[in-house]
């Protein structure tokens, strides 16, 4: 008799271990499927985004002119684009993704560590997106009737910042949702070409008509050419501040930088991979956020120079100033290409990101499919209306978040351009014992915590006064706060290669020292794992594993 536990395994040929299953595999030639247009789609979907549109609204309440957000907004994306393909190199070359990529740099258990905070920052990531897709649908469900508030009595608590059509309208939206997550990663190429499409021909329509019909007026106050310092000390002049514009860009997209290789090892070949992040990364951030500045401005004289950098807020308050048959027709149209843009943004970017990490952590129990769904339904626990409630909230909870991440991003680069020197041993990366030289100490490599603390630490005092501003700082910290992305990255980078270069680890040290070169190892890696059946062999819940002419067979069937 099958047990209930052996029915909750994901289905596959034989049994599958602790460390591996069909999906977080390195990626056979029959996956890697991601050209450079790929690349290209994917990065327009998730950079020209509503999330991105509103950058605008989190840097000029700082106290910055437009010119000067469009500078640090500039930076930011050029500096998040080179961080973003540097750190996507492992997956770019040896087919691995991020939890895998992660036990060479914490050890087998470790890695947990890190993985675990990359799925809380899925579920925030998707509740966010998936709220804001809410309100498009809300857009589309006011286009059929504008009184929808009264057709649709609320019922919700006035602190939970919502109405029960809003509500409703989320529940559709992440309804909506559902079918997408169903398509492999490798098989996302039609989607991408069908939502980036429909994406960019939306933005370029709307910057059109808010430009077009402006009127005399021209402008709003949003492009201003006169700065307003905030009364934060020497923390307050304009370069700290455009700093902190810099970082804070960064820092929204921390957690795509730190999980690229999910994505990279899709890849037909490395360079579809590096040019396709390095190129459209850049072009569609800059690009987006501009627009939403522009369009803000264009618009703001219309409201009574209120600025609304919201789209779906902004196409609301169209319908009901102005509810004519046509004014709601556009708003259909442009309600409906704001849900397929956001669909095509969180369903690769936020729930399949959830599944990688969930499927490497319980491998015998989840797959991707199963780790999406699982993300997607357990992101309403982070309560994503309180998220979008207003710009200051946005900046601060999803980009402040990055003090974290930006040290686990340096000691991935560190790993593997410095301590294995391009090297990895993809066989031991999929087995949980002493055999593996990424087992270091028991599972864990202590260096790393270290090394992640010395990132952390000193921007903590910084990031608790943003948070909480009864708590006042000296100056100093602030400012390291301002630069918390570039000092997290670099200090970690630099203390994970020191400890290992001052307390080498003979097993890694022994690899990385042999006569192979990294070429060689990538070579050999992709010989290896081209072949479907391949497993290495090792030991699996301390058993040997079983072998068949020297392989051990894994092949999981489509769910």
């Amino acid at each position: 008799m099958v047990s209930w536990t052996e029915r909750l395994q994901v289905a596959h040929t034989t049994p599958v271990c602790r460390w591996i299953n069909y999906d977080i595999r390195p990626i056979e030639a029959s996956r890697r499927t991601w050209g450079f247009m790929v690349f290209n789609n994917y990065w327009l979907l998730v950079n020209f985004s509503i999330a991105t549109y509103l950058t605008g609204s989190a840097l000029i309440p700082l106290g910055l002119t437009w010119w000067q957000a469009i500078i640090c907004i500039v930076i930011g994306n050029l500096l998040a684009a080179a961080f973003c393909v540097i750190n996507s190199l492992p997956g770019a070359y040896y087919n691995i993704g991020f939890p895998v990529a992660n036990r060479a740099v914490w050890g087998m258990w470790g890695s947990q560590f890190v993985i675990w905070n990359r799925i809380f920052l899925s579920l925030v990531w998707y509740g966010f997106n998936a709220w804001v897709g809410g309100t498009c649908v809300y857009v589309i469900l006011q286009s059929w009737d504008v009184n929808l508030e009264e057709h649709i009595p609320n019922h919700m608590p006035e602190d939970t910042g919502m109405t029960t059509a809003q509500f409703v309208a989320y529940i559709v939206f992440s309804v909506i949702s559902l079918p997408v997550a169903w398509i492999r990663p490798h098989k996302l190429e039609r989607f991408f070409i069908f939502a980036s499409s429909i994406t960019m021909v939306f933005f370029i329509v709307f910057l059109i008509w808010a430009l077009a019909t402006m009127g005399q007026a021209g402008f709003g106050d949003t492009i201003s050419p006169s700065t307003t310092l905030p009364n934060t000390g020497g923390s307050g002049s304009v370069a700290w501040l455009m700093i902190y514009g810099v970082v804070s860009t960064i820092g929204s997209i921390a957690a795509g930088i730190l999980n690229q290789n999910d994505y990279a090892r899709f890849a037909k070949r490395p360079r579809h991979a590096i040019i396709g992040q390095a190129i459209p990364f850049p072009i569609y951030g800059i690009g987006c956020s501009v627009v939403g500045i522009l369009v803000t401005a264009a618009t703001q004289n219309r409201f009574g120079g209120e600025a609304i950098w919201n789209p779906p807020t902004l196409l609301s308050r169209l319908i009901t100033d102005s509810p004519t048959a046509g004014t709601r027709a556009a708003a259909f149209f442009a309600g409906l290409a704001l849900v397929i843009s956001q669909v095509g943004i969180n369903i690769p970017g936020n729930a399949l990101s959830g599944g990688f990490d969930l499927a490497a952590t319980f491998p015998k129990y989840i797959n991707i499919r199963r780790g999406a769904y699982i993300t997607m339904a357990f992101s309403v626990i982070v309560n994503p209306w309180k998220l979008v409630s207003t710009s200051t909230i946005f900046l601060t909870v999803l980009s402040s978040y990055s003090i974290f991440l930006a040290p686990m991003t340096g000691m991935m680069v560190s790993s593997y351009l410095l301590v294995t020197r391009r090297k990895m041993k993809t066989d031991d990366l999929y087995r949980g014992d002493k055999g593996s030289i990424y087992w270091y100490n028991a599972g864990f490599n202590w260096r790393a915590p270290i090394a992640w603390v010395i990132g952390v630490a000193p921007t903590l005092p910084g990031f608790i006064a943003a948070v909480n501003k009864s708590v006042i700082v000296p100056d100093g910290l602030t400012q390291l706060y301002f630069m918390s992305y570039l000092y997290g990255f670099l200090s970690s980078f630099c203390a994970y290669a020191l400890l290992h270069k001052v307390f080498p680890d003979a097993s890694l040290n022994s690899f990385v020292n042999d006569e192979k070169t990294a070429t060689e190892m990538m070579t050999i890696s992709r010989e290896k794992w081209d072949d479907v059946d391949y497993e290495p062999s090792g030991v699996v819940d301390g058993e040997e594993t079983a072998k068949s002419d020297g392989k051990i067979f894994i092949r999981t069937r489509s769910e």
